[in-house]
């Protein structure tokens, strides 16, 4: 039951940010399949109140949920908790970062994870180092440093 109720806020955060937005018919519940029907129980009394946007986003989250591997599953409820815990103005800073992200070119996405990954892998008290240097920049620092960094990345890029 825990777990259940767990599911549902993940689904939404999974699908809130990076589906189109177009007019379509609802989803009748007797058209879903049974394991989104186990998963999507909770608000199954609810259902035909949702709009034809909302009842897709919950039975695209519902159907990734499935697909998801229990590392990744573990991943969406910490980041589930972590948005729980944030405030409305932390969220909307959150979503259009990521609009912002969505926005960016291919290859600019794929370097910012691929530096994403380089930092999550460095040793605690080297990020700890790296977060209290930039904190402690001015914002021309910040974006002189960032400027530099671009400029060093193109010049390796062919």
């Amino acid at each position: 039951m825990k777990c259940l109720n767990l599911t549902l806020p993940v689904l939404l955060i999974l699908t809130l940010c990076n589906q189109p937005l177009w007019a379509e018919e609802s989803i009748a519940w007797d058209s879903l399949k049974p394991q989104q029907q186990k998963l999507l129980w909770s608000i199954k009394d609810r259902w035909e109140s949702f709009s034809p946007e909302k009842q897709r986003l919950l039975s695209t989250g519902a159907k990734r949920w499935q697909n998801m591997t229990p590392e990744q599953r573990a991943r969406a409820k910490k980041n589930l908790a972590r948005w729980k815990r944030m405030t409305p103005e932390q969220r909307n800073k959150l979503k259009q970062q990521l609009k912002k992200f969505k926005s960016l070119p291919p290859e600019k996405r794929q370097l910012l994870r691929e530096r994403k990954e380089w930092f999550q892998n460095l040793p605690p008290k080297r990020k700890q180092e790296l977060r209290k240097r930039w904190n402690q920049m001015t914002p021309a620092e910040k974006r002189r440093f960032l400027k530099k960094q671009s400029q060093h990345q193109s010049k390796r890029t062919p």
